[in-house]
């Protein structure tokens, strides 16, 4: 089972501006091939499906584990579509029915993804920059532990060039802030792949990273989290579960060359975090059954009696 925490695994900054094109360019980190959506469902159906759990607990736990991490990814890109796509943090009056006969969003129509918002809301949806749905056909998994490591090393590499052609795109601190946590995170998943492999096969993996060859300290958005050492850091997700994974992502192995460096470890639980933050209601544009206020006002009944 997955247990939720009500925060971003990364403090995201508020938008200098809204802006739909940069929030499309990001859903390619959601839906593209190697998007999010990608490595979470490789690896949460792998795990759903793999055989000798006990036999090969170390292993399952890797797989295990980095699955609710990336629930967590998919979580924190989706937040930072619909930012971009809202604009600043604000509190613009979210009350009264909203005046519609001016044309309000005209601009909206020529977007690079207009059915962002008109059939979305501005929010984020498990497509890819184009506007194409993610589909299963990203999905390998073959029941063979090694190809199924094999294949989640090269998504994890593929994943780290999608993110860098993203960021490079980007202005705003959100979708920057979003592709260098990511990048520093997918770097961590891809060592851990190839670690868990040498202990199968024997083959230095780890020795052909990092690929591509990104030198993350030179990214500002990614340093910060280099300096805090999330490069060594894997996270159970768990109070109790997954610790036996530290026989991989542990057990003397050290940070990758070119990284600050230090020893890996295993993290019981799950990082800090940051908030969510709050998108601005707006009547004219989501006209919801009850007035907004209407709402508002129930909500705070129902806040009140849960206390």
């Amino acid at each position: 089972m997955f247990l939720r925490i009500d925060k971003l695994q990364a403090e995201l900054p508020a938008p200098k501006r809204r802006d739909p094109n940069a929030a499309a360019a990001l859903q390619e980190l959601l839906g593209g091939k190697y998007g999010e959506m990608s490595t979470l469902n490789n690896y949460m159906f792998q795990s759903f499906n793999f055989r000798s759990k006990e036999k090969l607990r170390p292993f399952y736990n890797l797989v295990a584990s980095i699955t609710a991490e990336e629930l967590g990814h998919v979580e924190l890109v989706s937040n930072g579509v619909a930012m971009l796509n809202n604009g600043p943090d604000s509190d613009l009056d979210e009350t009264g029915g909203g005046d519609i006969t001016g044309a309000p969003f005209e601009e909206m129509k020529d977007i690079r993804l207009a059915a962002s918002f008109l059939s979305g809301g501005g929010g984020a949806m498990p497509m890819n920059s184009n506007g194409n749905p993610w589909n299963m056909d990203f999905v390998t998994t073959t029941g063979n532990v090694v190809l199924d490591l094999l294949h989640n090393f090269h998504l994890e590499c593929g994943a780290r060039l999608h993110k860098l052609r993203v960021y490079e795109t980007l202005s705003d601190p959100t979708g920057r802030e979003v592709c260098g946590y990511l990048l520093v995170r997918g770097s961590v998943h891809a060592h851990a792949y190839a670690l868990a492999l040498k202990q199968i096969t024997g083959v230095a993996i780890e020795q052909m990273l990092p690929t591509p060859n990104i030198n993350l300290g030179q990214i500002p958005e990614c340093a910060k989290y280099l300096e805090e050492g999330s490069h060594r850091r894997l996270y159970t997700f768990s109070p109790n579960d997954y610790k036996e994974m530290a026989g991989i992502w542990g057990n003397g192995e050290m940070a990758l060359p070119g990284d600050p460096a230090g020893e890996l470890t295993v993290v019981d639980g799950a990082p800090e975090g940051g908030k969510i933050h709050q998108l601005t209601g707006v009547p004219s544009a989501f006209t919801p059954d009850y007035a907004p206020e209407e709402m508002f006002e129930i909500a705070e009944q129902l806040y009140k009696k849960s206390r």
